[in-house]
């Protein structure tokens, strides 16, 4: 906040834009990161010895200190400030990738055995789900500070974007960088990491000393303000997962491919339905900038005609385009959700807020390996089944909810301005 409370000192639009450029490739090299471990590391754990329960393990682990970290240090970066905590992030995930990397190194070269490896592995990644979680978390609410309700919803899906850009290139970079060696990859993402914290310690703007309270500001899940919200989250964070876990498995029956076929369609798939996304997040937001509102209710209708044609179609053609459809879904949803909440709510929670909405996309790889390789050993069909049932349910619940409807129209600081924090 600024030091007059309720009166925020504005910032040149030149010096607001330079730091959000600042947050987005931050979030851009923590995405990166994300999608590396998924590409490096079933090959890696092979070479190691490591079961597909194992590895899943290791991201389920990492997904539930997620959950309960994001909210608490979101809401931390309301009393600190915001760049101490992205700043942590960053560290941490610096660290912990790099020591991901180390930890693996040992394995391969037989200095520690396998279940040493293994749970070390895991508490590399702790590091990350424990302290990462706060640089999202606090970069949405720096965005939040310093924008408009007019301006809210393109910024936070530009936040978004950075990110799932980060996720749709990685794979690209890893594969540049393993020329120098299986695990450079790791190495690499690290040294970015660091850069990108340094970056942020010299250039990013935040004079402002934190604000003198006794604890911080507690924004419960269960705010009636916020839970629809939370639960629409949840829901397509659970939809997205389920897609991600089983696309390779129903590409490969729907279409009787060989596992190497079935690496190729279906990572061309995953990379359309991820450019969708970012697409509709870097172009299609900025120059229609529609009401958080319409993001919800556009995305869940193109949600159910996606996971139609997954349930219809036979051939390669069809399953990219509900691919390609389901990453416009998500990428308009998301932060239609991340933004609605943001607006309900007053100035002085923008860290809760982003914190908790933060935490649904981890809430949704937890929940979705509990139903939906279960019922895909029933029939490679129920998960697409599920994915459709569950954007009905929550079509539902965008049109039926109070709260969804009223989109926290009446928050007494927006009469003020976006809060700059000193910039």
């Amino acid at each position: 906040m600024s030091d007059t409370e309720g009166q925020p000192a504005q910032s040149s639009p030149e010096v607001r834009k330079r730091a959000f450029k600042l947050l987005f490739l931050s979030l851009l090299c923590l995405g990166m990161g994300q999608s590396l471990m998924f590409a490096n590391l079933p090959p890696i754990a092979r070479q190691l010895g490591l079961s597909e329960f194992q590895v899943g393990s290791i991201f389920m682990i990492s997904a539930i200190f997620w959950v309960f970290s994001a909210p608490f240090l979101g809401r931390r970066s309301d009393i600190w400030g915001r760049r101490p905590v992205i700043l942590m992030g960053l560290v941490a995930y610096a660290i912990s990738t790099a020591a991901f990397g180390f930890v693996v190194q040992m394995g391969l070269w037989n200095w520690i055995g396998l279940s040493t490896t293994f749970a070390l592995m895991i508490v590399a990644r702790i590091i990350y789900g424990s302290l990462g979680a706060g640089t999202i978390a606090a970069a949405q609410a720096y965005v939040a500070d310093r924008t408009t309700r007019a301006e809210r919803v393109r910024s936070v899906a530009a936040i978004n974007a950075a990110f799932g850009l980060g996720v749709t290139v990685g794979p690209g970079v890893g594969a540049a960088l393993v020329v120098f060696g299986l695990l450079m990859p790791f190495y690499g993402v690290a040294v970015m990491a660091c850069a990108s914290a340094v970056a942020v310690y010299m250039m990013l703007p935040e004079q402002t000393r934190p604000r003198e309270r006794v604890s911080p500001p507690r924004l419960s899940p269960f705010d009636k303000r916020v839970m629809p919200f939370l639960i629409a989250g949840t829901i397509i964070g659970t939809i997205q997962a389920l897609t991600m876990q089983t696309a390779a498995f129903y590409f490969m029956d729907v279409l009787k491919l060989e596992a190497a076929e079935t690496v190729q369609y279906v990572g061309v798939g995953l990379m359309a339905s991820a450019m969708a996304a970012v697409l509709a997040q870097l172009v299609v937001i900025p120059r229609l900038n529609p009401s958080a509102q319409f993001l919800m209710r556009v995305s869940c209708g193109i949600g159910i005609v996606a996971y139609i044609i997954f349930l219809l179609a036979d051939s390669y053609g069809p399953l990219v385009f509900a691919l390609v459809i389901s990453g416009l879904a998500f990428g308009l949803g998301r932060p239609g959700i991340a933004a609605a909440g943001s607006l309900a709510v007053r100035q002085d929670e923008q860290g809760s807020v982003a914190g908790l909405t933060g935490a649904t996309g981890a809430a949704g790889h937890m929940l979705a390996p509990i139903f939906a390789m279960p019922l895909y050993k029933l029939d490679p069909s129920l998960p697409y089944v599920a994915g459709l049932v569950l954007f009905v349910v929550l079509g539902l619940l965008i049109f039926l909810s109070p709260t969804i409807r009223k989109g926290g129209q009446a928050v007494p600081e927006d009469r003020n301005g976006p809060d700059d924090h000193g910039l």
